[in-house]
């Protein structure tokens, strides 16, 4: 008997990217913070507890390094950020301490310093998701979904992906080569589709 396949797993486009992290006005303290959570979750592919878990001495700014302490299944894993992702923290960092008048334990707090709620962030991607239009229904794990999506099509090493994401079984990380091959399937029917004639691959 032939297994079922998993569901293809909603990701987000570039462009849909851009527009989602287009949205929050840095101006404001909390909002700045909301931005900074969005690309966080892009870039490294962080669950939502893991997120909003996540501390300050677990994150090396010098280094650009990033610890994730006792993630799914209680494995520590380290990630490595991007420039912008460090100017983003560091801006965030100072303003934090300021804001909260504490250093807080937390990345991501409240104004008072108190550790952001799973819902709290669960409705603030819906909403920015909402205003940049995008069709489709965006939660935090989409934007891990993303980040998968990405770093196999950047590199095709499912090995390393699974690292990333923290997996402890390769079958569970499996899903992100079937949206690969249907990206595969759709250019190699458009390679095919004869000029001046429409053609719908199955």
């Amino acid at each position: 008997m032939n297994a079922v396949p998993k569901r293809i797993p909603v990701t987000l486009t570039e462009e849909e990217q851009q527009s989602l992290l287009a949205q929050p006005n840095p101006r404001y303290p909390t909002v700045e913070r909301n931005r900074l959570l969005l690309l966080l979750m892009l870039d490294t592919g962080l669950r939502l507890a893991e997120a909003t878990g996540l501390e300050w001495v677990h994150v090396d700014l010098a280094t650009a390094r990033l610890l994730v302490r006792q993630g799914k299944g209680a494995k520590d894993r380290i990630l490595w950020l991007g420039d912008d992702l460090v100017n983003a923290l560091c801006h965030w960092c100072r303003r934090q301490m300021a804001v909260c008048r504490m250093v807080p334990a937390h990345v991501f707090t409240t104004l008072k310093g108190q550790r952001l709620q799973h819902r709290y962030v669960q409705e603030m991607v819906r909403r920015y998701a909402n205003r940049a239009g995008i069709g489709k229904r965006i939660t935090p794990h989409v934007l891990r979904h993303t980040f998968a999506t990405d770093l196999y099509r950047e590199t095709c090493k499912i090995r390393l992906v699974q690292k990333a994401l923290g997996h402890s079984d390769l079958s569970t990380t499996m899903i992100y080569t079937h949206v690969y091959d249907e990206e595969l399937q759709q250019a190699m029917c458009d390679l095919r589709t004869p000029r001046g004639r429409s053609h719908v691959c199955p």
